[in-house]
């Protein structure tokens, strides 16, 4: 019997969540979304599901598939805690959590077959992602794509963008040490001949936003199915939209 629990709505951080220092009486201050940087980064490094593409909820969608398919249980605590993570880890989680007599490795071929179907049907696109991608082309600023998605998931979404808008890709099946480990990161950095301490990385979670600053990279976070906690080189952001290649934050200044 399948257990769920009501769905969470998802949301980022709004300058009303705790924690948001409120300026003194008297003092304007723009918000850190509209401060425009005269330095520009060497290279921009994206997260894919839940960053440059809502897929979170059809991964979502897809656990609780295979839960019901084979008589386990799941609910959305369990769901949101995967967020970001390496893929096998995810499948030894979902096979201990959800009960299931799967390995890992076949959790995960199910799980993928599952969004990519989803994926081929319609690729959600976040607001203001491909915007600041074409801003970032016109500066001729780099891009990697930096995801655990496995190679075969990726193909498609980047056949729906122009070509080259990736000078450099790299997916979960082809790191040994998955997010929140920085090797992703120092991979797709090295891949584009670039210091990855003079890079921002573009990330929705804690576990990638972990990855990309053990990487040395400044870090935007912009979480839009969970929580992302403040801290040292990251930029916390509601909303991709509106962020350009002058408005990111000067990765190469400590």
């Amino acid at each position: 019997m399948v257990v769920r629990q009501p769905r969470l709505r998802p949301r980022g951080l709004t300058p009303e969540e705790p924690g948001c220092a409120k300026p003194r009486p008297g003092y304007s201050r723009r918000p850190r979304r509209e401060i425009e940087l005269s330095t520009r980064p060497a290279a921009v490094l994206w997260d894919l599901d839940g960053t440059l593409v809502d897929t979170e909820p059809y991964w979502i969608e897809a656990e609780y598939s295979l839960a019901e398919r084979y008589g386990g249980s799941w609910s959305d605590a369990d769901a949101l805690r995967l967020i970001g993570s390496d893929l096998l880890d995810s499948g030894r989680y979902i096979r201990q959590h959800m009960g299931i007599d799967l390995t890992p490795q076949v959790i995960v071929e199910e799980l993928i077959g599952d969004v990519l179907a989803r994926v081929r049907s319609s690729v959600p696109w976040r607001p203001g992602a491909r915007e600041l991608l074409t801003d970032l082309g016109r500066h001729g600023i780099p891009c990697a794509l930096v995801t655990m998605s496995y190679r075969s998931l990726v193909e498609p979404i980047l056949a729906a963008l122009p070509a080259g808008t990736f000078s450099a890709v790299v997916t979960g099946d082809e790191v040994t040490r998955g997010k929140p480990h920085p090797e992703p990161y120092l991979r797709a950095a090295a891949l584009l001949s670039v210091d990855p301490t003079r890079c921002v990385a573009i990330e929705d979670s804690e576990t990638g936003t972990r990855a990309a600053v053990a990487a040395g990279c400044q870090v935007i976070s912009a979480p839009l199915h969970g929580k992302v906690q403040p801290g040292p080189n990251r930029h916390l952001h509601a909303t991709l939209v509106g962020l350009t290649a002058d408005r990111l934050p000067q990765a190469a200044v400590r």
